[in-house]
């Protein structure tokens, strides 16, 4: 019985939710509008074009088709020059920790990501290497909660569904992780991640003789 360790990217790994609400906000304020750090908290584990929708709905705009897609991009290019200068100082406590103790265990980690940026993200704070698969918003047609981003991930490991172990920071998150029958770990508030399996700030609480017992179940 193989176990499969499965991590989100934002908020999990590294904390990129930062520069997406600043290339949101930065789009929001040239449509004419605020964008609050409270409202990018609905933009957690949500895809860009249904968060480009929440944005639209809380600046009250319409949209053309050809309006939407432009702005899509533009959000994109934004973010992409925020995040250029990303190293290592992004990794969140501990997180190197823990995937160094997998990888000596010879254990099988996947990324899974709404993420279209996850590849060269993890390329710049240098931990593409601990990664046997990558799933993110290029491979996927069904955002979280739906399963679909750790299914395939699993299938990618050669795990089973039910051996998986997902580390997340997201309501939705945590809801794909659950149907899909994996051990779900929520990263953050407890109440607001109440659904979790297990519950943690950050990695720094995570001791390697929990992830053993993880590894051993």
């Amino acid at each position: 019985m193989k176990k499969g360790f499965i991590f989100d990217l934002d908020g999990v790994i590294v904390d990129t939710a930062k520069y997406h609400y600043l290339a949101w906000k930065k789009l929001a304020n040239e449509l004419g509008f605020e964008f609050t750090k409270e409202q990018n908290e609905l933009f957690k584990g949500v895809s860009r074009k249904r968060c480009l929708e929440i944005l639209l709905e809380i600046g009250k705009r319409e949209a053309t088709q050809k309006e939407f897609d432009t702005w899509m991009v533009e959000k994109n290019v934004d973010y992409l020059k925020y995040i250029e200068n990303m190293d290592a100082s992004e990794i969140l406590p501990d997180v190197t920790k823990v995937l160094s103790f997998l990888k000596e265990q010879n254990i099988p980690i996947a990324l899974g990501s709404a993420s279209k940026n996850a590849q060269p993200i993890l390329e710049k704070v240098g931990l593409l290497h601990y990664f046997d698969a990558i799933v993110d918003g290029n491979n996927v047609t069904k955002a979280k909660p739906d399963p679909e981003v750790f299914l395939l991930a699993a299938k990618q490991l050669g795990v089973n569904a039910a051996d998986c172990v997902v580390f997340e920071d997201a309501v939705a998150g945590v809801e794909a992780a659950n149907a899909a029958k994996m051990i779900s770990i929520g990263i953050g508030d407890q109440k607001i991640l109440s659904e979790a399996v297990h519950n943690f700030n950050d990695f720094t609480e995570i001791s390697t003789d929990f992830i053993q017992e993880l590894i051993d179940k």
